[in-house]
């Protein structure tokens, strides 16, 4: 049972801007509750096993993917406490179906990195074995690993995948530009390897103790090739290490003994490839020592470095340093820069230097320090690409903080600090169990019987507005991060960071479930049409290649709301729409090679545009139909998708009347997106009653537009094949049901065809749209897939205790209205929603859902003809909305 959980989590609270203060970062003056800046979501643990048990692994790896798929590491101890070495993969929205596998690994796994794609993990041991681990039939819960590397017997400090070259940066100074081309700007930045013609070579590379630099290259052939090198000639111990790239494609790898007294060393590493063998060169760069080893009060006080990490993957002039004792740390933020070489006035006199010639070196210079703190236990870096005009210390210091410009930092004591990543000012902390009062008295504090729950691995999320962590008893903590980081903003400010945030990931493709956590019901109104009015501005080509994410993204913030569900209900359903018809139209062949430049799908869209007749044969002579030939059972197969166009278009109609009067109470809908569906209008949010499912396409010349043309094309192919017309139930056995609906559907798509306000449809329209169930049988939509995800029933200061492997029963959603056609009954027969087949009440062929919308369709295909194949070859990787895939139990299907 998931219930909100009041204990020891969730205090937590803002903090003016300053340096992190002594032993914890407790300031005088620090006010907890004020605005929650950082506050907890849900925290999810292990049950608790008669003959094993999950304990923290030491050391503990988490990563977090671009798609929010999050993995962490757990060693299974028996009864004869031995231990299995065990990576869980999970979904943020589905956190208690983690996936966990045996990784094979003989040793401790040391590090965890997904690749940019958030499609494949790498998993690196004490042993110095790697591994990549890759989906199983595309499915976000089932992982294999089918290729690897070794360097035995040496452990593995630092792994990362190899740079394909990809760069965007965010310019948050232009986050009120139009443009996203101004906004997110791509970055010269060149890959680490490259094929033939410039194509990024895949793969790996890894640091080890001993001091070898290993890269492996996944050859297109699948083989993996390998090559290890030493950093220098003279090797030494690397405890810690991390792994950088510069926009050149070489790489950086900072390595340091774990003694505070020797200097971090830096090294250039080149990856090139010589006559079918990987061959690696090595360069020393220049080193540092840590500031507080200077200082001779604190020379002896952080004898241990205990974390390493540049800034960035993409920003090797930048890392951050902290040097521990058995209680406290110190943290320390360096950069590298060029800087002139003085020249000798003898030197002067002899070669004048001029201008840029004057000799340069590259010397590393602190930016920043902490106090004294407690003891570090975990450091999660950035992910978001922040681009601004100036990031020296009178940026760090304005009163202004974005998302992405803020690192975490664990603490033994139980509290997560929120810094900024250049400064290491203070922003916000969260408290693990609430701190005492400043003026309460030591004596009177509880003695504990152990160490402080804290977190031992951390990672936050692709958009800097979540943090995961996983703590010393094996629990994953998941954190929401304000936009604000840390200073109260305006609505209107705080909904403008959420939409820059969601362009950046409707541009990106990434995940935006993150953001999902902080958008209140009161917000998506505003965020809809804000998201809509910025879309409609950029260039059409991009329009299309963005229409479906938009439709996707509109369709999951609508679920946050409980006024606009038969909005998310339209845009699943536009999403399938233009699915099909773009699907139906690359069937159509020309009859001749040497035809004209329009394809037989564009003459099609033209005719059908131009020919206002409310005749279907009329409009159907105009085409060419022999480019509309195609073989019987291609045409038997698509059946249940023509069935489906059929049913809706009947569904629209006979809604007509019932929705035509709510037309009035709200704004004008939007139903387009892109080219291909052009838009005039923005998203229609009633302050009245609720609207029923299918009210938008009432007034989307676009959508009815893709409908008639749909309409025209399965009455040819009926010449055809008859049996692939859709089926309907007339009362009269004369009636010629597709030609009473394409009229019908004809007079209402001329109405709102035209660019500006649709008007309104006649009186003997709707008077025919009435009499249409009492001449047609008017069949139920499944309209909406149904969804057991967390976002939409995450309440702010209630977060949620959940259990690894045991399906919760959620507060229900205060999104979900109990519309006609909406909800499914209990018992109700099932539905195969992209194949349009019925399941049955109790399937018994394997299915997947969607991760995000919910959407079930079987895992294997049931039709071999190609047009199916090529139909379902679409959704192999992704759901319509572009949601992950995972598997099902039969009995959730």
């Amino acid at each position: 049972m998931a219930a909100p959980d009041p204990g020891r989590w969730g205090e937590c609270g803002p903090r003016p801007p300053g340096r992190l203060g002594a032993r914890g970062g407790q300031e005088p003056g620090t006010v907890l509750g004020a605005v929650g800046m950082m506050d907890l979501a849900y925290v999810c643990e292990w049950e608790k096993w008669a003959k094993s048990t999950y304990c923290p692994s030491l050391p503990l790896a988490c990563a977090w993917s671009c798609r929010n798929l999050i993995a962490f590491t757990t060693d299974l101890r028996n009864d004869d406490q031995d231990l299995t070495h065990m990576i869980h993969i999970l979904d943020t929205e589905h956190p208690w179906e983690v996936h966990s596998v045996s990784s094979g690994h003989s040793e401790a796994i040391t590090c965890l990195e997904w690749d940019q794609s958030g499609s494949r993990l790498l998993s690196a041991d004490a042993d110095g074995q790697i591994k990549c681990w890759s989906m199983a039939d595309h499915l976000a819960n089932s992982w294999e690993s089918s290729v690897g590397s070794q360097v035995e017997g040496d452990p593995i400090v630092a792994l990362s995948w190899l740079h394909n070259g990809v760069k965007l940066a965010l310019h948050v100074e232009k986050s009120g530009a139009s443009s996203f081309g101004e906004k997110f700007s791509r970055v010269k930045f060149s890959p680490s390897l490259t094929l033939f013609g410039g194509k990024p070579m895949e793969g790996w590379i890894a640091v080890t103790v001993s001091g070898l630099v290993t890269v492996s290259l996944l050859k297109p052939s699948g083989q993996v090739l390998t090559s290890t090198e030493s950093l220098c000639r003279l090797r030494g111990r690397v405890a810690l290490a991390d792994i950088a790239f510069t926009g050149g494609g070489n790489i950086v790898v900072a390595a340091a003994d774990g003694s505070s007294a020797s200097p971090v060393k830096f090294y250039k590493v080149c990856v090139s490839v010589v006559s079918e063998k990987c061959r690696i060169d090595t360069e020393i760069l220049p080193s540092l020592f840590m500031r507080c080893t200077t200082d001779p009060n604190r020379k002896d006080r952080f004898p241990a470095i205990t974390h390493l990490k540049f800034l960035a993957r993409d920003m090797s002039e930048q890392v951050l340093l902290c040097a521990s004792s058995q209680t406290s740390s110190l943290v320390e933020c360096w950069s590298l820069r060029k800087e002139g070489l003085p020249v000798n006035n003898i030197f002067q006199q002899i070669s004048p230097v001029v201008g840029d010639k004057q000799p340069m070196i590259l010397k590393w210079r602190i930016l920043s320090a902490t106090n004294d703190l407690d003891r570090v236990s975990a450091v999660a870096l950035p992910k978001l690409p922040i681009s601004l005009t100036n990031t020296d210390l009178k940026v760090a210091s304005d009163t202004q903080f974005y998302p992405g410009l803020g690192l975490a930092l664990a603490f033994q004591d139980g509290s997560v600090h929120m810094v900024h990543r250049l400064s290491l000012q203070t922003m916000a902390v969260f408290y693990s169990s609430a701190p005492r009062s400043l003026d309460e008295p030591a004596l009177k504090r509880p003695r504990t019987t152990g160490p402080a729950v804290h977190f031992k691995a951390m990672q936050l999320s692709w958009t800097s507005l979540a943090l995961v962590g996983i703590d010393n008893h094996g629990k994953l903590s998941m954190l929401r991060i304000s936009p604000s980081l840390g200073h109260a903003l305006e609505p209107k400010l705080a909904l403008q960071h959420l939409l820059f945030l969601l362009e950046y990931c409707m541009v990106t493709g990434y995940d935006w479930w993150d953001i999902l956590l902080h958008v209140q019901p009161g917000m998506v109104q505003s965020l809809v049409e804000r998201l809509h009015e910025e879309y409609t501005r950029q260039k059409p080509a991009l329009q299309q290649v963005l229409s479906t994410r938009i439709l996707a993204m509109k369709a999951s913030l609508c679920k946050l709301s409980p006024c606009t569900m038969a909005r998310v209900c339209d845009y699943h359903t536009k999403l399938f729409l233009m699915a099909i018809t773009s699907t139906l139209k690359s069937l159509l062949r020309p009859h001749f090679l040497n035809t004209p430049d329009k394809s037989p799908g564009d003459r099609l869209a033209e005719i059908c545009a131009k020919i206002t007749d409310v005749d279907i044969d009329k409009v159907m002579i105009n085409l060419k139909t022999e480019e509309f030939v195609l073989d019987m059972n291609t045409l038997q197969a698509l059946q249940q998708l023509l069935q489906w166009v059929g049913d809706f278009v009947l569904y629209l109609l006979v809604s007509l009347p019932n929705q035509g009067a709510e037309h009035s109470s709200g704004l004008p809908d939007s139903a387009s997106h892109g080219p291909v569906l052009k838009s005039h209008v923005s998203p229609d949010f009633t302050k009245g009653s609720a609207l029923r499912p299918g009210h938008s396409f009432l007034r989307d010349g676009a959508s009815l537009g893709m409908l008639r043309e749909l309409m025209v094309v399965i009455r040819i192919w009926g010449l055809l094949k008859p049996s692939c017309l859709p089926v309907y139930t007339a009362t009269s056995d004369t009636q010629d049901s597709m030609s009473l609906l394409f009229r019908l559907l004809t007079k209402l798509w001329i109405c709102c065809r035209d660019e500006g306000p649709a008007s309104e449809p006649d009186e003997g329209l709707v008077d025919e749209c009435c009499l249409l169930p009492s001449q047609l049988l008017v069949p139920s939509l499944d309209w909406l897939p149904a969804s057991d995800g967390l976002v939409s029933r995450l309440q702010p200061k209630q977060p949620l205790r959940l259990r690894f492997g045991r399906a919760p029963t959620l507060p229900s959603s205060t999104s979900i209205l109990q519309l006609d056609g909406l909800t499914r009954a209990p018992g109700q027969p099932k539905i195969d929603h992209l194949r349009r087949l019925h399941l049955g009440a109790y399937p018994t062929e394997e299915c997947k859902a969607c991760t995000r919308c919910g959407c079930v369709t079987m895992l294997k295909s049931p039709n071999k003809t190609t047009a199916v194949k090529q139909w379902e070859q679409r959704w192999i990787k992704n759901c319509l909305c572009g949601g992950l895939w995972r598997r099902v139990p039969l009995s959730c299907s």
